[in-house]
């Protein structure tokens, strides 16, 4: 079973506000998923995101693949520093 990492849109008609959630890479976009692990808000004035790290170093390490847009939020919440710091001490 191929994981991803990616978003799922919610929110109302031109409001969009997105959960950051692993899936079976089968699955549809707003469709079944196996883990939240944080949510993307653009429409906020500054845009907010929140990432629970644990989890997401957690998806990462099992082998899980970002989507484009979901690699862009992680590395700007620093999971990807963080994960790299972590293979470089094991």
């Amino acid at each position: 079973m191929a994981v991803k990492i990616r978003l799922k849109r919610m929110g109302a008609k031109k409001r969009p506000f997105y959960r950051l959630v692993v899936a079976d890479s089968r699955a549809p976009r707003d469709g079944r998923f196996i883990d939240t692990i944080g949510y993307y808000n653009p429409v906020a004035e500054p845009a907010e995101i929140s990432v629970n790290e644990e989890k997401a170093l957690e998806w990462l390490k099992k082998g899980a693949q970002p989507s484009d847009t979901a690699r862009a939020l992680l590395k700007k919440s620093g999971v990807f520093e963080k994960l790299a710091s972590a293979r470089d001490q094991e």
